[in-house]
């Protein structure tokens, strides 16, 4: 074993090594929707008094995390997003709308005298000269009465709490005790208010809360007039359940918020639906993994085994990796883990038919050197194709938001740890493993010492397919013209996240069907109510925004029609939120495309990396208009898939320029340039055929068993990797070809100018 393998070997070994010991002891963080709950975004608000800034949101924080801590849910998260935002997830809550109201509450508490009780017609608009800030609200049991300002505010209390006095009859009730100002001032309401006779209204003290009075008490008659309460301390009862008294407690407790909030985002996932993913998506990553390994096996015999192997090991770095970086898995982000499953393939299967390049061409070839020589011509490849698929993945996760995010941060994680796995730990297995004597004996066991089915083929029939690249042209026009003409008769159907409106998931007993569902919601009220199949037993009903009484009418209308049904997700988008999400959507598309031309630009010459990107806005186009064909909506997952296509579309491109501009620079000028792009075809089809079926079958495995959540997505990756092979080849190199000739347009070409191969 020589110095650098040495060394590699010692380096795969310390990280794997980690790597294990990371993910035996540092559990994945799961995202709410796979482990179940609600997640809250919330929009400070300013008011004629309070501005918004940033630091009335710090402090809007840490009211609702005192009211999250009182209410018990386990492991919440807040962080803040940006100046004016607040994203609150909460495990295990099923009834966001009880915790949006818990959290939203402004909570003014305040103490008031009352004046006395209120007649008929009498209002605040004829105060009394003692009480000019005087007003008249209805009691905790509907009576009228007169109160004056307030003499004490939630600022003044220490701590409340919630009791049961069993003995004293008083049931549920909430204890506040006051402090500094508030003790003095206590007593001065309550001394006042003992002057008046036992059984007058005027004896009572009035608790607000949010312009409703909770509670009333008298003041007790063993109080003197002009002494008060000295004590610091009050109860405050109304016939409370546990539940309304321990709600009351934590919103004293809490104080009131700086400035309003408004919910902007709610989501919610039920723990069956969770679970549900995480099998389902488990089960994909195992049997497409197996079909995967199989594939490569068959194809690059012991050293597809030793890939599959290398495979695993990814799996394990990608695992710790996120782990130690405490990153959340979300349900995206697990079909991203996924995915690059099948990607990390790529890697290795450019090494490889590099290999067998290089291992045919050789007088006396040897197994050893030609990986060697494999692994060194396929880095650039290898390091260009990952690239374009890492800025789709820092745009995802600087551009989009939720779960989406997280699959940018995913992805990133596999990409990088493909990268790690293919030209360190495959490489070390592979290059030990080539210069074993009984391998150096049978090497046609390894895999390399054979052309493989498609390059046989490609060297017996030779085809020109750049003979005439304005057929391919034409081709890809029309094909262009039938998928993007959805856009302009069907338009793309925007989903709930970048239009706004609530979006609510149901798991029925059975099939049914969704006509008899919308004729139902029509007939209830609600006529422009969306609803669709969602899996076997499963319906998915899209609205504008609902109040909750709103969405149980909707819930009571499906139920009459589908029998019994249980909500498993529910999302609630306003439509600021949605407006701006679409805007970030269209700026997310906008810089993917800037960014692959920007980096095209620096890595290839102008003429490659124009075709790459009119191939790369070839297949987002159709990928679009199939889906405004088929109906489907355009999500945020939609988009996540679509940015990986821009990186997969982008890849097949750059693996194929890269033999053009290798091609190019060995002889300069002795070859036409549509010779140089069908010679750089023929030798990279076989690294991508074998690359979209390593893909093709991670991604069929989770349309197939990654259930409802996860089929769109797939499917839309699918569509995109037939669609970016084909165009890389069929669109880009055409392209090439065309712009190389317009740029060489009046110069002398070389005699005997012809295709050749």
């Amino acid at each position: 074993m020589n110095r650098s393998l040495r060394v590699r070997a010692l380096l795969a070994l310390a990280v794997l090594a980690l790597s294990l010991y990371v993910a035996a002891t540092v559990p994945v963080r799961l995202g709410l929707d796979l482990r179940g709950g609600t997640q809250i975004v919330l929009e400070t608000r300013s008011t004629p008094t309070a501005d918004a800034d940033s630091v009335a949101t710090d402090r809007t924080l840490e009211v609702l995390r005192g009211r999250i801590d009182a209410l018990g849910v386990a492991e919440p998260t807040l962080v803040r997003s940006g100046d004016h935002r607040i994203i609150v997830e909460l495990p295990g809550v099923q009834d966001p709308e009880k915790a949006a109201e818990v959290l939203g509450r402004t909570a003014q508490l305040t103490f008031h005298p009352v004046l006395g009780a209120a007649h008929d017609g009498d209002d605040a608009s004829r105060p009394l000269p003692k009480w000019p800030g005087q007003r008249v609200l209805p009691d905790e049991s509907g009576t009228p009465l007169r109160f004056g300002p307030a003499s004490l505010t939630g600022e003044d209390v220490k701590e409340a709490a919630a009791r049961f006095d069993q003995q004293g009859g008083a049931g549920w009730h909430v204890t506040v005790g006051f402090e500094g100002a508030g003790r003095a001032g206590w007593a001065r309401l309550t001394g006042e208010a003992a002057c008046a006779a036992p059984g007058e209204a005027a004896r009572r003290v009035a608790i607000v809360l949010d312009d409703k009075v909770i509670s009333s008490p008298q003041v007790d008659p063993s109080i003197a007039c002009g002494t008060g309460i000295r004590d610091g301390a009050t109860r405050i009862t109304g016939s409370f359940s546990p539940d309304e008294a321990r709600e009351l407690s934590l919103l004293i407790n809490g104080g009131a918020l700086p400035v309003p909030v408004e919910t902007v985002e709610q989501r919610t996932v039920g723990p069956t639906l969770g679970q549900q993913a995480i099998t389902a998506s488990a089960w994909a990553a195992v049997i497409g993994t197996a079909l995967t390994s199989l594939f490569i096996v068959v194809v690059y015999r012991l050293l597809g085994a030793l890939a599959a192997l290398a495979l695993a090991c990814y799996g394990l770095v990608s695992y710790a990796a996120l782990a130690a970086l405490g990153a959340t898995l979300t349900l995206p982000g697990l079909a991203g883990f996924v995915l690059a499953i099948g990607m990390a393939v790529d890697a290795n299967v450019l090494v490889f038919e590099r290999a067998r390049e290089e291992y045919a061409a050789r007088r006396r070839p040897g197994i050893r050197s030609a990986l060697t020589a494999g692994f060194r011509n396929a880095f650039s490849a290898i390091a260009d194709s990952n690239i374009t698929t890492l800025i789709a993945a820092a745009l995802l996760f600087f551009l989009a938001s939720g779960p989406v995010r997280g699959f940018g941060v995913t992805l990133g994680i596999g990409v990088l740890a493909s990268m790690f796995s293919a030209l360190v730990i495959s490489r070390v297995l592979a290059e030990f493993t080539a210069s074993r004597p009984g391998v150096r004996r049978r090497p046609r066991l390894t895999g390399i010492a054979t052309t493989g089915v498609v390059r046989d083929r490609l060297t017996r029939r030779n085809p020109l397919l750049m003979r005439r690249p304005r057929r391919w042209l034409a081709t890809s026009a029309l094909v262009l013209v039938l998928a993007g003409s959805g856009l302009a008769v069907r338009g793309v159907d925007l989903g709930v996240e970048f239009t706004g409106g609530r979006l609510i998931e149901y798991s029925t007993s059975g099939p049914v069907d969704p006509g008899r569902v919308r004729t139902a919601l029509a007939d209830a009220g609600f006529p422009r109510a969306v609803v669709q199949s969602s899996g076997d037993t499963g319906l998915t009903v899209r609205t504008e925004p609902l109040t909750g009484a709103e969405e149980e009418e909707v819930t009571s209308a499906l139920r009459e029609v589908a029998g019994p049904a249980d909500k498993v997700r529910d999302e609630l988008i306003g439509p600021s939120l949605g407006k701006e999400l679409r805007q970030g959507a269209l700026i997310a598309l906008a810089v993917a495309l800037g960014a692959q031309l920007v980096y095209l630009a620096a890595r290839f010459r102008w003429v490659l990396g124009s075709a790459a990107v009119v191939a790369l806005v070839h297949d987002v186009v159709i990928l679009l208009g199939v889906f405004a064909w088929m109906g489907k909506p355009g999500d945020g997952v939609f988009l996540a898939a679509l940015l990986t296509v821009i990186g997969y579309s982008v890849n097949d491109s750059v693996v194929l320029f890269d033999r053009v501009r290798e091609l190019d620079r060995r002889g300069p000028g002795s070859s036409p340039f549509s010779g140089v792009v069908n010679r750089a075809i023929l030798q990279t089809l076989p690294r991508t055929v074998n690359t979209g079926m390593g893909a093709a079958f991670m991604l069929t495995a989770l349309a197939v068993l990654g259930g409802s959540s996860l089929k769109d997505f797939a499917l839309a990756l699918l569509i995109g990797l037939a669609v970016g092979t084909y165009s890389s080849v069929f669109t880009a190199a055409p392209v090439a070809i065309g712009l190389h000739a317009r740029s060489r347009r009046g110069k002398p070409s070389p005699e005997g100018a012809a295709v050749t191969t």
